[in-house]
């Protein structure tokens, strides 16, 4: 089956951020494909390159960009919601006169309109909260 994945939550903020890591992790090992997850609100933290979580927790942003490397997995951060918090793409911070962006290697920003199209591709669409 084709699945498209919408994750929400930060990966600070509790557990979906891990059950939706895990999650993808298993549908691969099932031979499923994961065509696009789409990072919207609070989840777009999941591709904030200079993320730095202590020694003992996971680092989502890292975890994430080996497993789109590895099996081809579109990561898309919502424009909107990273415009709000300040998450910048390349052009935007050029634009802004940033000298860097803070994307992790591997997610891309784009709008609702890829969120969609992934959705129509998809056999299941799955939201974590």
């Amino acid at each position: 089956m084709k699945f498209t994945l919408q994750i929400n939550s930060s990966p600070t903020a509790g557990q979906n951020g891990y059950y939706a890591y895990r999650f993808v992790c298993e549908l691969i090992a099932a031979g499923h494909q994961v065509i696009r997850i789409f990072f919207y609100k609070e989840g777009i933290y999941h591709g904030y390159r200079y993320s730095t979580p202590p020694d003992d927790e996971l680092n989502f942003s890292r975890l994430w960009s080996a497993l789109s490397k590895e099996h081809a997995i579109d990561l898309v951060i919502c424009v909107s919601a990273a415009q709000r918090r300040g998450l910048l793409h390349p052009d935007e911070a050029q634009r802004q006169g940033k000298l860097d962006n803070d994307l992790t290697e591997g997610f891309r920003i784009s709008g609702l309109g890829q969120m969609i199209e992934a959705s129509l591709l998809a056999d299941r669409l799955i939201v974590f909260p």
